[in-house]
């Protein structure tokens, strides 16, 4: 009698492992409209993107908004730490959704992916921001206070 486990792949019991994710929820005083803007334009995205503790007028964005299109972002925190993150646009829909690739400068090996959902509410937006395929739990945490911060910008920005 053959052993049937010598035919079975072995991978087969193995689940993928899962990279950390995250999925922040923001309430926006402002139309999905204005708040697309906010991502896609590079004179709004310059006005609250960043963390608190940047040099000023150190924040540069390019933004190539479409299917293919590429993006840059750059910025010196006060102690003098240049960053900068680069990616592609995965899917673009208008007011809608924004798909990204995202990696920093330093790691560009450790890409992840970003998708912003805006869905429309009586008092303005549900922004829905995932960020997932991160390379490890501390990128994700680090990221999660970042994008934080960067949101109160944003809600502030918006309103």
């Amino acid at each position: 009698m053959a052993d049937a486990a010598v035919n079975a792949d072995p991978r087969a019991n193995e689940r993928p492992t899962e990279r950390p994710s995250l999925t922040l929820t923001r309430r926006l005083r402002a139309r999905p409209e204005k708040v697309y803007a906010a991502w896609t334009q590079a004179e709004q995205l310059m006005q609250w993107f960043g963390p608190p503790n940047m040099k000023p007028a150190t924040l540069n964005a390019e933004l190539d908004v479409r299917t293919g299109g590429r993006y840059r972002i750059s910025f010196t925190r006060d102690d003098g730490e240049y960053f900068e993150a680069r990616g592609a646009y995965r899917e673009v829909v208008p007011n809608e959704r924004l798909v990204f690739t995202w990696a920093w400068h330093s790691t560009p090996e450790r890409e992840s992916l970003v998708t912003i959902t805006l869905k429309p509410e009586a008092a303005g937006t549900l922004m829905v921001f995932h960020h997932a395929q991160f390379f490890d739990e501390t990128a994700r945490d680090n990221h999660q206070r970042g994008w934080t911060s960067f949101f109160d910008k944003l809600d502030a920005f918006v309103a």
